[in-house]
This record gives structure tokens, sequence and C-alpha cells, in this order.
């Protein structure tokens, strides 16, 4: 397996630290307000490429943080008159139900910023006692000057840095590139004790806080959006390689590119951000999937209409022809397929740096194939075919089968009957209204010639 790591700029061949374990670390959202389709974009990818490690045989433990307190969250606070934990918790429970609607769970733990603090007093206590951060009159920084490799992951010099904070420079620095590793309570703040004051952790701690805690100071893979890597991921690497002495944070970096609409950044200011939920109530979380996977995961997309639909009338035929492999229940012929240039090809792709588009465009070769040949293809060129999809399926998820009940099975085909009659009579505006009650009730019908399949839509 080969894939781009961000910190060399190269693509590298992956050799876990630990032979077939793998330790896999992507920073997760802000919890201050409702979440946008470039979030979607990054986890649905990560999920995948976890999937895709599963099914490749690693026993991957897969670790998201969740930055439960921080300025954006104040901010949220004091605009809706509400506290802190209060909107945390608004919107970890809406982040973690869109997770779950989209089919992101390979997260094997969300870790809350918030259940660190120790850990996090901990590090900033280690890097104040070998000189790589100092205390402040408003809290204690890193002092970038003292970590001669910031800049090596975004490729920049040190003097064409910008500062690494969230919030405007002060005078309290002493460099102005220097970020806050612990930030002293304001009125009305929350805080926790510590040895410099009360006060909160800085944006950037709690990920190396938490990283620590379950996977050492050095472990596989970091991800994150590409918009992460300056300054945040070169704050991580500053902090934990500073506390440890080591080469790396971790081996291999992975970014994904970022969704714009209309070819300019979300904003709200700008009045083109799409949430999930909003994206969700137009298209199935198996077709926003798809979009998401369907292209170069490092590049930007720009967001569609046209990209959304295209992905719909691709999961609408993929499902039709899985559907009837899964459901064949008709004579079968005698055509064998040979299915092993499809799942090598679709392995070799996902083994060149994730190549989904390569990926999806030979499932649906496959998928072509079986439509074609289908009335003459063996039992054991079904159960193959369905097979790699069903391995596909593992680590894309957009697909789904729905088995029919017996019960419901045997009413709908008593209506299609019916149906079958009225169509056989020439009375087709009765036929087409049964078909339609049928969608209106959750159920798909295709005519295929003479053979008319259904399923209940997802």
């Amino acid at each position: 397996m080969r894939f781009k790591n961000s910190l060399s700029g190269e693509i590298e061949e992956f050799r876990p630290l630990r032979g077939r374990r793998v330790n896999m670390y992507v920073c997760g959202p802000t919890v201050q307000e409702s979440f946008h389709i470039g979030h979607a974009r990054t986890y649905i990818i990560f999920d995948s490429i976890a999937k895709y490690l599963v099914s490749s045989g690693y026993s991957l433990f897969y670790l998201q943080n969740i930055t439960d307190i921080d300025d954006k969250i104040i901010k949220k606070a004091n605009e809706t008159d509400s506290s802190a934990l209060s909107v945390a918790e608004k919107y970890t429970m809406e982040y973690l139900s869109l997770m779950n609607s989209l089919r992101v769970d390979s997260i094997n733990l969300y870790a809350k910023a918030t259940e660190y603090i120790e850990e996090i007093i901990s590090q900033i206590s280690r890097l104040m006692e070998n000189g790589h951060a100092y205390s402040a009159g408003d809290g204690v920084y890193f002092n970038v000057r003292s970590f001669k490799d910031y800049g090596r992951l975004s490729n920049q010099r040190s003097e064409d840095l910008v500062s690494g904070t969230r919030v405007s420079e002060n005078t309290n620095k002493a460099d102005q590139k220097d970020f806050a590793l612990w930030k002293l309570q304001k009125p009305g703040e929350p805080a926790w004790d510590s040895p410099w004051g009360k006060g909160r952790p800085g944006w950037h701690i709690e990920d190396t806080a938490i990283t620590e805690t379950y996977f050492g100071q050095e472990y596989d893979i970091h991800g994150g959006g590409s918009d992460l890597i300056f300054p945040h991921h070169e704050a991580e690497i500053a902090q934990m390689r500073s506390i440890s002495g080591k080469e790396y944070l971790a081996r291999y970096w992975i970014h994904t590119g970022m969704v714009t609409l209309n070819g300019e950044k979300m904003s709200k200011s700008l009045g083109n951000f799409i949430t999930i939920s909003e994206l969700l109530k137009r298209y199935n979380p198996r077709e926003v999937r798809f979009a998401m996977l369907n292209g170069n995961y490092r590049s930007t997309i720009d967001f569609s209409e046209s990209l959304m639909e295209e992905a719909r009338k691709n999961t609408h035929y993929l499902d039709i022809i899985y559907r009837r492999l899964k459901n064949h229940n008709s004579a079968y012929g005698d055509l064998e397929i040979d299915v092993t240039p499809f799942r090598d090809g679709i392995k070799e792709a996902m083994d060149g740096d994730f190549n989904f588009r390569l990926a999806f465009r030979i499932i649906m070769d496959l998928a072509g194939k079986a439509y074609h040949d289908f009335p003459d293809l063996s039992k054991a060129s079904v159960d193959e075919i369905s097979s790699v999809f069903e391995w596909f399926n593992s680590f894309t998820g957009v697909l789904v089968h729905i088995e029919n009940s017996g019960v419901l099975k045997e009413a709908v085909d008593l209506i299609l009957d019916l149906r079958r009659r009225l169509r056989e009579e020439k009375n087709y505006a009765l036929s087409d209204l049964i078909r339609g009650r049928l969608m209106e009730a959750g159920i798909e019908v295709q005519d295929n010639g003479k053979q008319v399949e259904w399923w209940i839509r997802d």
C-alpha cells in the first residue's frame, strides 16, 4: 500500500511501526455550530480509508478528538445567552448523529478535550521545564524559535510564518509566531485549575495530550483537512517532538482537499454555506458518500447539484444491479465471469494512494457487465460478482440491500400481479397509479422487460 505523505510530499510505501497494527488519529470538529459539507467530505474519506485498512488485514485503532472548549464555543455561548458547556454538548450530539446518518462508524474512540485537562497540564509543564514554553501575562505560550523544524510540514520558512493563534496578535508574546498552550481565565469564561492560574487549554495542545495518552509519543497516521496543516498540525508536531525528542509525531500525514461552492470557500457571510443536515434532506447518505468519495481525496471539489445528481444516478444504478444479484430467483445460465481483474483493479486503485475515483469506475464497469449478461450468468458468477460488490461496499458504504420480509413480499407480489394484469389489459392509467402509490409508500418498482423487480427504498 502506498499513499502521499504530506510530510515528505512524496508517495510512500506504508510501513506501520508495529507490524499490522495501525494507530490513526484524525482531527475532529470544534463543536460550536452546525456542520457543513466540507466536514462531511473529510470524515467520510477517513472513514473509508479506515475501513479499507481493516479490509486489507490491518488491526486499526482510529482515534478522533472533539474540541469542546474553544474561543468560538465561548463566543457562541455569549451570543445565545447560554453556557459553553451546553453549546458544546448540543453540537457534539448533532455531530455524532450526523456521522451515524452518514455511515461514519469506524472511529474507535471520540475523545473530548475537556476530559484530558490533567494530561494537557502535564504536557505544558514538560514543555516549560525543557525551555520550549514560557509564562506570560495572559497565559502560557510555546516558543516557536526553540523548535528548528517548525514549518516543515507546511513547507514554509520561519521568517514567512504567520501567527499561529486563533485570536488577534498581542503584546504578551515574546514572538508573534508563538502560540497559546494555556489561556488564563477572563470574566465569565469556563476554567480549570493549573500551576499558572485558572484557565483553559489552547487549541493545539489537546491533540497531542490525547494522542500521547493512547498512542504514546509516536504513531502511524495523522489526518485532517488541508486547512489544518498550518498552524494546527505544525503546532502539534512542535509540541510533541519538543517533549519526546523523537524525529516524528506521526510517520504519515494524510490531508483531504476542501469543498468549495461556486468556486469559493464556504462561508456564512457569503451565503454559500450548506450544512450536512440541509444536504441530507435532499439526498440520502449513500449518495452523499458517493459524491464525496468519487474523486481525488487530496484535491478541492466544487459542490454543485450536478455533482449530487450524478451521485444519485450512479448509486441508483448500482443498487439495481446489486439487488438483482442478491434477489436472483430465476433460472441460472452457464456463463462464467472472471471477477479477478475487477477485484484486483479495485485493490490496485486503493493501494495506489486511495484512488477512489478509479475504484468507482471499475465497480461501475463490473455492474455494466453484470447487467448486460445477467440472464446468462451462472450461479457461481452471480455469487462472485456479489462478493466483489460487498467487499467494495465494506469500505465505501454506497450500497444497500434490504431483505424483503415474507409477509410484505406476499402482499407486494399480490399487488404487482394485479398491476401486471392491468398492463396486459392496457389499463396503464390504473397500473401507473398503483406504482405511484407504492413509491409513495417507500417501495421502488422497476420494470425489466417481462420481469418486475421491487425493493424497499432506504
